[in-house]
């Protein structure tokens, strides 16, 4: 009788290292993946317009602001034909590339809702060759994350 009651009492042991086992891998793992969901900090680049202003401060940036909206109401520049306005939707910005391939050089980024003309698209749909308003920086960006403005 004491050997049985020795045997079940390995099993209930053994069944419950078991499930504790299994409940602190699921919580880890529940854990991590809440982690990893989470969406990473926006790409900054030292030529980004954003990463200049927030580097001379928030004061400068108020003064800068109203000045470069009224030349930008003001003087719009003209568009070419097939060509229009478009803002940024993707909320971590865009990295521009130098040709239309996941694989080619990066040659700086786009900040979300920062304003760009889109020129071309590619034959596939999936690139975008855009020029940034605010300069006269111009690349491929991955096609459907801006969205065009209307009336402008």
């Amino acid at each position: 009788m004491n050997s049985v009651y020795s045997v079940f009492k390995f099993l209930v042991g053994f069944l419950l290292a078991i499930v504790l086992m299994a409940g602190a891998s699921v919580a880890a793992a529940l854990y991590f993946a809440a982690k990893l969901t989470t969406a990473p900090e926006r790409p900054v680049f030292p030529n980004d317009k954003t990463a200049v202003q927030i580097a001379a401060g928030a004061k400068s940036t108020a003064k800068a602001s109203p000045v470069s909206t009224s030349s930008d109401a003001s003087s719009p520049k003209p568009l070419e034909p097939g060509t229009y306005r478009a803002l940024v939707t993707q909320p971590i910005g865009l990295i521009l590339r130098d040709s239309a391939n996941r694989d080619s050089n990066r040659i700086g980024g786009v900040g979300y809702k920062e304003k760009v003309v889109v020129l071309e698209d590619s034959p596939d749909k999936e690139w975008q060759r855009i020029r940034v308003e605010d300069g006269n920086r111009e690349g491929w960006v991955k096609g459907g994350n801006t969205e065009k403005v209307e009336g402008e």
